[in-house]
């Protein structure tokens, strides 16, 4: 059986990626509200007009919630896989995971301020 070219690969697997990204939109409620969320923001900045670095920082800060959310729900996810019983060890798994995406979204909320704190005062 000949193997596949390069290009075939890398089309599969950006196919792939869409695959997963609709299924987070589609299944997962925080990543809903993450992405209601992003539309918001992003409309706030065409309204207010923000800056090109400005535009960069939200940008930025939008993706890293969402990537980090999507890889805290993919762990999430395996953890109930592997132990669908409670599990105390699971539970610290999914916390830090959880955690994370804490991290993420504190750090966005205060880049949002600095962005709109300004405009809004």
């Amino acid at each position: 059986m000949p193997r596949e070219s390069f290009f075939i690969n890398r089309i599969k697997s950006v196919g792939y990626a869409f695959k997963g990204l609709f299924l987070l939109l589609r299944t997962e409620a925080s990543i809903k509200i993450q992405f209601v969320i992003a539309l918001l923001m992003t409309a706030a900045g065409f309204y207010f007009e923000i800056s090109s670095g400005e535009w960069m920082a939200q940008l930025i800060s939008i993706g890293m919630v969402m990537g980090i959310e999507g890889l805290n729900t993919a762990v999430e996810k395996i953890s109930d896989y592997i132990q669908p019983e409670d599990d105390p060890k699971i539970g610290f798994i999914k916390d830090i995971s959880a955690g994370a995406v804490m991290i993420v979204s504190i750090i966005a909320c205060i880049v949002g301020l600095v962005i709109y704190g300004p405009k809004l005062v």
